[in-house]
């Protein structure tokens, strides 16, 4: 195989998946640790399971002190739950 097309084939591969990648937040987004030090406030917080940017928003998944799973998609401008 010619270099030429082993370069091609290993670009063919990887440009899906930076095609399907979600864009990052936007620049006017709160910070990720603003929006974070929010919910640790509830008086219910007890730690966080997961934190994923999706689609948009941020995806986090925390429990409670008594251990109920709680998940939200908040977003990245105000930090509301949508």
């Amino acid at each position: 195989m010619s270099l030429r097309i082993a370069v091609a084939a290993a670009f063919a591969a990887t440009f899906p998946a930076v095609v399907l990648a979600d864009p990052p937040p936007p620049a006017e987004a709160l910070p990720l640790s603003t929006v974070l030090a929010a919910l640790e406030q509830e008086a219910d917080f007890g730690h966080f399971e997961e934190i994923e940017w999706d689609d948009g928003y941020w995806e986090v998944e925390y429990r409670t002190a008594d251990g109920r799973e709680v998940k939200l998609y908040l977003d990245p401008l105000t930090g509301e739950p949508r």
